[in-house]
């Protein structure tokens, strides 16, 4: 258990030249630079690197599916520290937590049928992905971004920004806003299966404990987030900017993935898919 949580143990993993792949998730744009960061992770020493987008491509088919049968308030499980708050402080909630993967997860699990023989590493902008990867034997390593940060220094990572190198595998671009609070609604085309009144979007502990304290009848999916600022306010972010402009820089990279060139053995494609359940067990 310990070994997913601890950098030093990830270092000697590094040391030895095991294989690795390393799974960003896309608010790695708030602090460190793309495409120089995937770069830098090469020099590091991990084998593949890879942003959990195409995860959350997948898992938004599962919350379409699950939605468009629901007559009753779902409660979205992508932010783990809704799922620590729901089952510690409002566990008569707790039933309406969907059984779905969170995209780490998924994207985990994908990696794992690609690349059977590589061990997995998770990059966080919280430690409430700890908490998640302690239940999931596909996840090998979970660090956060003052960790890698830590990493990057102890290794004296210096890359030439010149040199452009894009991620090995499953790129998926509209994804990319799902640090943002309502990414996940934003991109799940729920448009055609739920109106905009049943929708729910809320970040920061306070705002969502005091929906669930008294939710609103109408409202059928709550698409929450534990942070202020949802992924991009989590608390092992490094940057010190306000919010607005670490939402500026989100949607910056997806104005600039969608003008890139990918070569298609480079996308996530669904039938790298097929044959995964990204379901989980009831909570």
């Amino acid at each position: 258990m310990e070994q997913k949580n601890n950098l030093s143990r990830l270092i000697e993993s590094l040391d030895k030249k095991e294989k690795l792949v390393v799974m960003l998730a896309p608010s790695f744009v708030v602090d460190f630079s793309y495409p120089s960061i995937i770069l830098a992770l090469k020099k590091v020493g991990f084998d593949k690197v890879v942003e959990v987008t195409f995860g959350a491509k997948m898992i938004n088919r599962e919350y379409h599916k699950k939605l468009k049968n629901s007559k009753e308030l779902v409660i979205a499980t992508v932010c783990p520290g809704i799922v620590e708050l729901v089952k510690n402080k409002f566990p008569e909630h707790t039933k309406k937590l969907i059984d779905v993967d969170s995209p780490m997860s998924a994207t985990a699990k994908i990696c794992k049928k690609t690349y059977p023989q590589h061990k997995i590493v998770f990059i966080s902008p919280c430690n409430f992905k700890k908490i998640e990867a302690r239940k999931s034997n596909k996840i090998d390593f979970v660090i956060n971004y003052l960790e890698l940060k830590k990493l990057l220094k102890l290794k004296k990572i210096k890359v030439n920004k010149k040199i452009k190198i894009g991620f090995d595998k499953f790129y998926n671009d509209y994804t990319k806003i799902y640090p943002l609070a309502g990414g996940l609604s934003k991109t799940a085309h729920l448009k055609k299966i739920l109106p905009e009144e049943q929708i729910k979007i809320t970040d920061g502990v306070k705002n969502v404990s005091g929906f669930l304290e008294n939710p609103d009848k109408q409202i059928k999916f709550l698409d929450a987030t534990f942070c202020k600022g949802s992924c991009i306010g989590g608390p092992c972010v490094n940057s010190k900017l306000p919010l607005f402009f670490r939402r500026r820089r989100v949607l910056k990279y997806l104005k600039k993935s969608k003008q890139e060139d990918i070569p298609d053995e480079k996308k996530g494609l669904i039938e790298e898919a097929k044959g995964i359940n990204f379901r989980t067990s009831p909570i």
